[in-house]
């Protein structure tokens, strides 16, 4: 099974759909070697987008990852290629987006200012009463409002991936996040004025 340098797309393509076919009825050798096969390709497609090296590299793990959790959806009767490279540009996208919106956020300074134009600056007792602040306020939340806060805001998930973790619609996490951070801002809010 295989590849020959000279093999015909075509026939390329059908032999990746038949293994494909095999290793979703089970058959992990041909998981293995359709992995293998490919993965040259899939590294070369990601390294025309991407000039840094450990950035083809954490993408072409994600696109691997995705495959291997949608492989069940691909259909035999269709070709190979179209349906890895379909996968593969998402990914891709999804790491230009992700990269654009650090961008966005990112600023490049040659002297860093200073927080504070005076002496005073917080204690690290006041710096430690406002985590325990902030961590009871998050506890204080509904189960579902937490875990939306923890994956959106704690572990940077976007909408769409913290969607495809609770199983929630992208707007109805949406609201969670917006009411759970009103919630909080208020519970925060009152802690300081007593």
């Amino acid at each position: 099974m295989g590849a020959g340098k000279n093999e015909p797309n075509a026939s390329r393509d059908q032999r990746w759909g038949a293994m494909m076919k095999a290793a979703q009825d089970g058959d992990n050798g041909a998981y293995s070697a359709l992995l293998t096969e490919f993965l040259p390709i899939l590294r070369g497609t990601v390294a025309k987008r991407w000039r840094n090296r450990q950035d083809v590299e954490d993408i072409v793990q994600d696109i691997l990852l995705s495959l291997h959790s949608v492989r069940h959806t691909y259909d035999p009767a269709r070709p190979f290629m179209p349906w890895l490279m379909t996968i593969a540009m998402r990914r891709i996208a999804d790491a230009a987006r992700r990269l654009a919106s650090r961008s966005a956020n990112e600023t490049t300074v040659e002297i860093m200012p200073e927080t504070f134009s005076g002496d005073e600056t917080k204690s690290s007792q006041e710096t430690s009463d406002d985590q325990e602040a902030i961590r009871a306020a998050l506890l204080a939340l509904p189960d579902g409002q937490r875990q939306a806060v923890e994956l959106m805001k704690l572990e940077g998930l976007s909408l769409r991936e913290a969607s495809g973790v609770t199983g929630k619609s992208v707007a109805s996490l949406k609201v969670t996040v917006h009411r759970a951070l009103k919630a909080m801002k208020q519970s925060l809010g009152k802690e300081r004025s007593e």
